[in-house]
């Protein structure tokens, strides 16, 4: 996230510091809600295609079914839920 503003990778110290998604990683389903509604807005308003938010959907979707299943691994280096989805 931090890569375009700094030279360096970020201190393990701080990513320690910064990160979140050790624990609100509980809140994936919403995140997940949360972004098909701001596709769908966004789809809605012209930005977006139909195929554009049908694909959004599905790689949302698959994202669900994937840390459901205990496949999709959380990486602390994206600080949050939000990042990681």
């Amino acid at each position: 996230m931090w890569k375009g503003r700094f030279q360096t990778e970020t201190s393990n110290l701080v990513q320690r510091y910064g990160e979140s998604v050790s624990f609100d990683w509980r809140l994936y389903p919403y995140d997940i809600q949360g972004s098909i509604a701001h596709a769908t807005a966004l789809e809605a308003a012209g930005i977006l295609t139909k195929a554009d938010l049908r694909a959004i959907k599905r790689g949302l979707q698959e994202i669900h079914a994937e840390i459901e299943s205990g496949q999709f691994k959380f990486r602390v280096s994206l600080e949050d839920v939000h990042m990681n989805i």
